[in-house]
């Protein structure tokens, strides 16, 4: 089965936490990666997500290591909106 990775930055203004942090994590731009797998017998080009993954520490942050932690879409959808809210 094909599959491809997307990346998008996400945009907090604020510190957030999602479910499963231990900590809050600073306010920032993050890198999500989206793996997504075709469906196959469809009669044009459809992918569904089945993975979704933040790179910690923020974009903007200088440090010796860094983490891909897997996410629920909505959580981080729901927290983003959360943020938007609050700016």
């Amino acid at each position: 089965m094909a599959s491809r990775t997307t990346q998008t930055v996400v945009h907090f203004s604020s510190a957030f936490r999602l479910p499963g942090f231990d900590a809050p994590q600073p306010a920032g731009d993050y890198r999500v990666d989206h793996d997504e797998e075709l469906i196959e017998g469809t009669s044009r080009l459809a992918w569904r997500r089945v993975g979704a993954f933040i790179h910690l520490p923020a974009i903007a942050i200088q440090a010796s290591t860094q983490q891909m932690v897997p996410i629920n879409p909505a959580d981080l959808e729901a927290a983003l909106a959360k943020d938007l809210e609050q700016s």
